[in-house]
């Protein structure tokens, strides 16, 4: 996917992996919107990089989904790209009764918000040649981190979707691309709770610059390149390994 002359809404776009790449499309010469929940960190990253456009939505909500994917299409009639970037992390013990508001708040944004912005969107996309849409799951899909027992099934969630997903769309102008990261140096889950991981200017140029290939279906990066392609033997041992 060349990364240059498109029309691109990252969901998650204020902070993290979803700005690193939105500046690096804005660079290159994309039209970016991004979208957040909060407008004071939307203000920041537009500050900081004034090339973005920014959008305010709650993707927790369906209503709010919806008019986020009118909302873009008048401010860019030409979109092109999704990025389904979106998404928090939390520690939750589900021996304790847990609150069945905070797990579905995780499902919502990290699931439901990707597949419903993706079947608002589709109809247009299809318009457009080429499109293309980018689902960010995680190596975690793949083998999970039990004290973040949620955004593990989502990712997993998520990596099966994208794999449908491609396939209902083989016959179409869309690509669908599944970017993979590793722990990423963020503040997803909370600050300072990822500082061990891959630093985030690091995994986003090997991200960016794997979008610019022939191969770009699965773009993964250290853990996540490991875990995505392990056999089940392998899987149960990186399991053991994480969770002792």
């Amino acid at each position: 996917m060349d990364p240059s002359g498109h029309s691109i809404l990252v969901t998650g776009g204020a902070s993290g992996i979803g700005l690193a790449l939105a500046s690096r499309f804005a660079d290159a010469g994309s039209d970016v919107l991004i979208c957040g929940r909060r407008k004071d960190v939307l203000a920041k990253a537009q500050a900081k990089h004034s090339k973005l456009r920014t959008l305010s939505f709650d993707l927790a909500d369906a209503a709010e989904r919806r008019a986020l994917v009118e909302r873009a299409l008048h401010e860019a009639p030409n979109l092109d790209v999704l990025v389904n970037n979106a998404g928090i992390q939390q520690r939750i013990d589900l021996t304790t009764s847990p609150d069945w508001d905070q797990i579905h708040a995780e499902i919502r944004i990290n699931l439901e918000a990707a597949i419903h912005l993706s079947t608002l969107l589709i109809p247009h996309l299809r318009t457009r040649s080429p499109a293309a849409i980018i689902n960010v799951t995680s190596g975690l899909a793949f083998v999970p981190l039990a004290s973040v027992p949620v955004y593990c099934a989502t990712k997993a969630a998520m990596h099966s979707f994208t794999l449908s997903l491609r396939y209902q769309l083989r016959e179409t102008p869309i690509r669908v691309i599944e970017l993979i990261p590793p722990a990423v140096d963020t503040d997803l889950g909370g600050p300072g709770l990822h500082t061990w991981g891959v630093p985030l200017e690091e995994f986003a140029d090997v991200a960016f610059a794997s979008l610019d290939s022939e191969d770009d279906r699965e773009i993964s990066h250290q853990f996540s390149a490991q875990s995505s392609r392990a056999s089940r033997e392998e899987l149960d041992a990186i399991f053991a390994r994480m969770n002792h």
